[in-house]
């Protein structure tokens, strides 16, 4: 299941196993990244929270948990080349795993359709 947040998160969930990264709309409106700190294994997120930042010449991304959980694996190849998250944010650019709490916690999130109509109407990243 693939799920969007209205802050440009996006989060595939497999059981209770989620994958975290930003949109290809939000790295392309934020440039190319130039450094990225990403949370530590073990870190307990609270939905809405600040977990990671990404950072290019132009913003400063703050990536929000889409849901409360435990960081369990963390993409060290974003920290070694933030500008993998440009090349392909929704690929190999993710950033983090999470175990999530409560999966009810994202009946919220939108579906693709949704999220398209989102951006269509013009809402773009904040710093």
């Amino acid at each position: 299941m693939l799920r969007f947040t209205n802050h440009h998160e996006w989060l595939r969930l497999d059981g209770d196993i989620a994958l975290i990264g930003i949109t290809s709309y939000a790295a392309r409106a934020a440039g190319t990244f130039i450094s990225a700190e990403l949370p530590k294994l073990g870190t307990i997120v609270k939905k809405g929270e600040r977990t990671a930042l990404l950072v290019s010449v132009t913003i400063a991304f703050e990536v929000m948990a889409p849901a409360d959980g435990e960081v369990i694996e963390v993409n060290t190849d974003v920290i070694a080349m933030p500008s993998r998250v440009n090349a392909d944010p929704q690929g190999n650019g993710w950033l983090f795993r999470l175990c999530i709490n409560d999966a009810a916690l994202l009946d919220g999130l939108m579906d693709e359709d949704a999220y398209t109509q989102f951006t269509a109407a013009g809402q773009r990243p904040v710093s």
